[in-house]
C-alpha cells in the first residue's frame, strides 16, 4: 500500500465518526495551548523583568578604577589613549567619564543662588549613547548649554535632612550665570560664564541618592581652564597671608591645560547585559581594573530558567492527561476497524504498514490538537497582554510600567509545545496500533476481535 492510499485511509476512518475525533483533537488542543500559555507567563515576566534590568545602564555599565601596575608601570591612571583604546573593543556602546571641577563657581540663576555640591565635565554625545536619563527637557546639542541634577533646588533643615523639594525643571531654558575663580598677581577674581540649562536628570531610583550637580560639556571646560590656566579649572590651596609670589608659585605647580590629561569614573556601557563578561575580560587583559555585577543578572537568568523549566513540566502534565483520550480513540479504532485490518492482512499487507496506518491517525490527531492549541494560545496570550492591566489599574488601583508584557510567546516554545503534542499523541497510539498488527486474520473476519 503506497503512502498516499494509507493517508486516504486514514481520513476516510476519521470521517466515521467526527464526534468522537472533534473531543480527542479538541482535550489535545487544550493541553498545548495550556502548556504555552502557562510557559509563556515565564517568558513574558523574564522578558520585561530581565530586559528592563539589562536596559539599565547599572547592569550594562562596567567601572574602570585604574590600570594594572604590572602592566602599566608608569603610570596607572587614565589618560586620552586608553580612551579610546577602550572605545575599540567589540560590543562597547560607549565610554563616558565624569571630571570633577576644581571649584566651586557659585552659580545664580536669575537672582537666586543654586545650591549644589559638585560639577562634572562629561561628554554629552557619549553619555546620550550610555543611556543618560533625563526627567525633563533635553541633552545639550549646543555650546554653553547644561544639565541640572534633579534634586539641584533640594532645600534641607538645620540638621541637613531634606525638608522641602522645589521642582527643578522651573529652570529649564534659563541663563545660569557662573562665577569662575582665578589669581590674577596674587588675587582671586571671578569672572562671570553664561550657560543655559537644557536639561533635568531624572530621579535616583535610590531614594537616599541626591543628584545636586551641574553637567557640562566640553566648551564650558574649555572656557573655564582658559580663565584659570589650570586642568580642570583648579584652584590652589592658598593659606591666609601668602604673598603673590607664593601664590604664583603654587599655580605654576598645577597641571595645565595643554598637559597630558587624565579622566575619573571611568565607565564602559556593553550594548547588551549578554557582552559585560566578555568586555570585562578583554579589559582584564589589556590591564585594567573594572567591575561590573553580570555575575548577578546571570542568577537572574538562572532563576528564570528554573521556573520556565518548571511551568512547561506542569504544561506537559496536562498533554499527557489528553493523551489518555487519544489512547481510547484509537483502541476503540482499532476494534471497529477489526474487519478491515483482517481483509488487509488476507491481501498480503504487511504488519508494519497496517501499524503506521494507525500511528498515522494519531499523528494527525496530535498536529491537529497542537496547531488549534498554537492558535488559542496566541490568541489568550494578546488578550491577557491587554486586558490584565485594566484589570490591574480598575480593581487594584496600581500601574503597570508600559511595555510591561505578562505573556510573550517565543516561536522555539510554539516548536517545543508542538513537538511534545505530537510525540505524545503518537506514543499514546503506538500501543493501539501494535494490538491492530497482531489480530488474527479468520477472526477479524468473522467481527470476532
Amino acid at each position: 500500500m503506497k503512502l498516499g492510499d494509507q493517508f486516504r485511509f486514514v481520513r476516510q476512518n476519521m470521517k466515521k465518526n467526527k464526534t468522537r475525533l472533534f473531543m480527542t483533537v479538541l482535550a489535545t488542543a487544550m493541553g498545548c495551548s495550556f502548556l504555552i500559555v502557562l510557559a509563556s507567563v515565564g517568558f513574558g515576566l523574564q522578558q520585561s523583568i530581565v530586559d528592563k534590568i539589562v536596559g539599565d545602564r547599572l547592569v550594562t555599565a562596567i567601572d574602570i578604577y585604574s590600570k594594572d601596575p604590572n602592566k602599566h608601570k608608569e603610570d596607572t591612571r587614565l589618560y586620552d589613549a586608553d580612551i579610546k583604546d577602550i572605545g575599540t573593543l567589540p560590543n562597547v556602546k560607549a565610554v563616558t567619564y565624569r571630571n570633577f571641577i576644581g571649584q566651586w563657581m557659585d552659580p545664580f540663576i536669575e537672582g537666586e543662588q543654586v545650591h549644589g555640591d559638585r560639577t562634572y565635565q562629561v561628554d554629552f554625545k557619549a553619555e546620550e549613547r550610555a543611556g543618560f536619563g533625563l526627567s525633563a527637557g533635553r541633552m545639550p546639542q549646543k555650546e554653553n548649554e547644561i544639565v541640572l541634577g534633579y534634586n539641584i533646588r533640594q532645600q534641607n533643615n538645620d540638621q541637613g535632612v531634606p525638608s522641602e523639594y522645589l521642582d527643578a525643571s522651573e529652570w529649564l531654558d534659563k541663563t545660569i550665570v557662573l562665577q569662575v575663580g582665578y589669581y590674577e598677581d596674587g588675587e582671586l577674581k571671578k569672572k562671570p560664564i553664561e550657560a543655559v540649562v537644557v536639561g533635568i536628570t531624572e530621579k535616583s531610583t535610590k531614594e537616599w541618592k541626591m543628584d545636586q550637580a551641574l553637567y557640562v560639556g566640553v566648551d564650558l571646560m574649555e572656557q573655564i581652564e582658559a580663565t584659570t590656566g589650570t586642568q580642570n579649572g583648579e584652584l590652589p590651596y592658598v593659606q591666609e597671608g601668602s604673598t603673590p609670589e607664593q601664590i604664583a608659585a603654587l599655580m605654576g605647580d598645577m597641571p595645565k591645560p595643554s598637559e597630558k590629561r587624565s579622566y575619573n569614573q571611568v565607565q564602559v556601557i556593553a550594548g547588551h547585559a549578554n557582552n559585560v563578561k566578555g568586555i570585562a575580560e578583554a579589559l582584564r587583559d589589556k590591564g585594567y581594573y573594572n567591575h561590573s555585577i553580570a555575575d548577578e543578572l546571570k542568577q537572574v537568568n538562572l532563576m528564570f530558567l528554573i521556573m520556565k523549566i518548571g511551568l512547561i513540566f506542569i504544561g506537559t502534565i496536562a498533554v499527557l492527561i489528553a493523551s489518555i483520550g487519544i489512547f481510547n480513540t484509537m483502541t476503540m479504532a482499532v476494534t471497529e476497524r477489526a474487519q478491515d485490518i483482517g481483509i488487509m492482512k488476507a491481501i498480503g499487507a504487511h504488519p508494519s504498514v497496517i501499524r503506521k496506518i494507525f500511528l498515522l491517525e494519531s499523528a494527525w490527531i496530535g498536529i491537529m490538537g497542537a496547531i488549534i492549541g498554537t492558535v488559542v494560545s496566541y490568541g489568550i496570550s494578546f488578550a491577557v497582554n491587554a486586558g490584565l492591566p485594566i484589570l490591574i489599574q480598575t480593581f487594584m488601583e496600581e500601574e503597570v510600567p508600559a511595555g510591561f508584557l505578562f505573556s510573550v510567546i517565543p516561536p522555539y516554545l510554539t516548536l517545543l509545545a508542538c513537538t511534545i503534542a505530537l510525540g505524545v499523541a503518537m506514543l499514546s497510539g503506538y500501543r493501539p496500533a501494535l494490538r491492530a498488527t497482531r489480530i488474527d486474520v479468520l477472526r477479524a473476519l468473522r467481527r470476532d476481535v
